[in-house]
């Protein structure tokens, strides 16, 4: 297995350096606040536990998949010798350009460099780079260690080869990466998301149903079939004749629906005044923390109960 240098320690790093070591690489951490490296440690003593529990660390003790993570003294320390770069700083192009220009200086030469944004284009911090061709996002779904997906973005100028070196490593770790012909804003992920969002807001905006009957048409609808499927295999087995079927059964009635959908509605207004007062009502503030620990805990259970039913039925 080869290294894999993370930089930045905050959500999304600490969670690659499960995902990776998991894996069996060697997994270099750094951060430039010391306490975060702490921090992402303490995390991970803590989250190994459970993911034992639930069969999720590929039959290895925690204490093995602990160890191959490495507190490095430097960002040059990190970076020597690791054939993979995750990049993991703060969702602002200042410093994502500032921190790709000294992973460029600094990576060796044939390092794929890869940033964990979720929203600035690759083209917007590796423009200029003399190693620009090795450079890419690879936008994790949070906690990587958890959800497989990952959104592989190229720049214009990023090399074929690197795209597939990322690709290869991120599938033989357990993910599923997306490919992309080419970056758009918002990338796969956040641009259905968005669309979701933007009708949830206006559905409650509009008065027509709660965040609560929101919640529970994806809850304890649309989400139990895209646990296990996207939405085109969905409408592929939602008509006798598949996929064409589907569309000529059913496109006039999205058709009709679409011109409703072309208004947005402001998502800091009363919309959200309603949402919030709903969602404080369902979980006080001081409870968010403790909910998104039942969260993780929630989707060690689904992956594990995935991971089984992949076996006994098939993928």
């Amino acid at each position: 297995m080869s290294k894999i240098a993370l930089v930045g320690l905050g959500l999304v790093g600490r969670a690659w350096a499960v995902s990776f070591a998991r894996a069996g690489h060697e997994v270099a951490i750094w951060d430039d606040r010391p306490e975060a490296t702490d921090e992402a440690l303490t995390f991970v003593n803590r989250v190994l536990p459970d993911l034992d529990a639930n069969e999720l660390l590929r039959g290895e003790p925690p204490l093995s998949v602990r160890a191959r993570m490495r507190r490095a003294g430097s960002l040059e320390d990190a970076l020597h010798g690791a054939s993979y770069v995750q990049e993991n700083t703060p969702e602002d192009l200042p410093t994502k350009r500032r921190v790709f220009a000294e992973l460029d200086r600094l990576a060796d030469p044939e390092a794929v460099l890869a940033s964990s944004t979720s929203a600035i284009l690759p083209s917007a911090f590796s423009e200029g780079l003399k190693g620009r061709g090795r450079c890419l996002v690879a936008h994790p779904i949070n906690p990587p260690y958890l959800i497989p997906s990952v959104e592989i973005v190229p720049a214009p100028w990023t090399d074929r080869e690197t795209v597939e070196r990322a690709a290869a490593l991120l599938e033989a770790a357990g993910h599923a990466p997306i490919v992309m012909a080419r970056e758009i804003d918002g990338f796969v992920v956040n641009r259905l998301q968005g669309a979701l969002l933007e009708e949830a807001f206006r559905l409650v905006a509009d008065g027509y149903a709660s965040a609560e009957d929101v919640d529970v048409a994806i809850r304890e609808g649309l989400a139990l079939r895209w646990s296990f499927m996207g939405p085109f295999e969905t409408i592929d087995l939602n008509a006798p004749g598949g996929v064409r079927d589907y569309a000529e059964r059913y496109q006039r009635i999205y058709a009709g629906i679409f011109p409703s959908m072309q208004r947005r509605v402001d998502w800091t207004g009363p919309a959200m005044d309603a949402i919030e007062t709903e969602r404080r009502r369902r979980l006080p503030a001081d409870q968010l923390g403790e909910r998104a620990a039942w969260r993780d805990r929630r989707l060690m259970a689904l992956a594990a109960h995935k991971k089984r039913a992949a076996e006994e039925i098939g993928e």
